[in-house]
């Protein structure tokens, strides 16, 4: 059998870090965590690591592997995550991809555009600009210095917006403009399983964990983290609503609210992402389907 990736991707809550766990441990091998934000040692609750139990059972790549004022790109997972697979080849012939994050799923199994990295004075304008505007002064900026990405490009995604004016800026061209979507050769076989559920379970799921965050201490890590808002790996879902509540301009049922309500506006840009993604087989997140579907696929399990 050729060397083998298993893709499992969908939105937030679905259950991917369950059935991955269940994947790794069969074929005895490590995981490969596609969400940009896991990978920073400060975050925790709030971006639903897997438990420390699973982390000490599991190997996995990209989970607290970073700090919160490093620089972390798609291209750099791209080239930690083949790193690491090559490794993991020698001793397995299956590798677990699993994650929500699309562009950084997309640069490990396709390869990403080549594109200049941004100065860190840009950045800085850009999650300034944000912060104090909101994605309402993204949207102005980018209507002005990227007219193509305002009209096509993911505008109701405050990171998408925020990357590509960084971009333009420093650039001069438009980050559309600079994606070709070559496909870049990998050294193992592929299998793409997507994981979804009903709407109404899925946001039930959605509210649920985040009531679970609450409780487990999540507005006490947040509080932690006050001092490191401007970090670009904080303008996160779950940290920017409580930062408002410290601010005193919303009270904390609203926060939580507007967690629960942003989470499920995350979760729906998601499956947007992936849904474009025709190769991607579809089922509910239960071991059984998923196992079965794989043996029926590569005769293996």
């Amino acid at each position: 059998m050729r060397n083998l990736c298993i893709s499992i991707v969908g939105p937030t809550a679905v259950g991917k870090t369950e059935i991955a766990l269940q994947l790794a441990q069969h074929f005895s091998t490590a995981i490969i965590s596609a969400d940009s934000r896991q990978c920073f040692k400060e975050l925790n609750i709030g971006v639903a690591k897997p438990s420390a139990a699973e982390l000490a059972e599991t190997e996995h790549f990209f989970i607290s592997s970073h700090h919160i004022w490093d620089e972390v790109t798609a291209a750099s997972f791209e080239q930690g995550a083949l790193d690491f697979t090559n490794n993991c080849f020698n001793q397995s012939k299956v590798i677990i991809l699993a994650g929500g994050t699309g562009l950084y799923v997309k640069a490990f199994l396709e390869g990403l555009d080549d594109i200049p990295p941004v100065a860190e004075i840009i950045r800085q304008e850009v999650v300034g600009g944000y912060e104090n505007g909101g994605i309402l002064w993204l949207h102005e900026k980018l209507k002005i210095e990227d007219p193509q990405f305002a009209e096509k490009g993911e505008m109701l995604n405050p990171q998408r917006c925020m990357r590509a004016l960084e971009v333009v800026r420093q650039t001069g061209k438009g980050i559309l403009s600079l994606q070709h979507g070559l496909r870049k050769k990998r050294p193992f076989e592929l299998l793409k399983i997507g994981l979804e559920l009903p709407r109404e379970l899925l946001y039930q799921r959605i509210n649920s964990r985040v009531e679970d965050m609450m409780a487990g201490g999540l507005e006490r890590e947040a509080q932690g983290l006050l001092a490191h808002r401007h970090l670009n790996a904080l303008q996160t879902v779950g940290y920017r609503e409580l930062f408002d509540f410290f601010d005193g301009k919303i009270q904390l049922p609203r926060a939580v609210e507007l967690i629960m309500q942003n989470t499920r506006h995350y979760a729906k840009r998601q499956l947007t992402w992936f849904k474009r993604d025709t190769e991607i087989n579809w089922m509910a997140p239960k071991s059984d389907l998923v196992f079965n579907f794989i043996k029926e696929k590569a005769g293996i399990i």
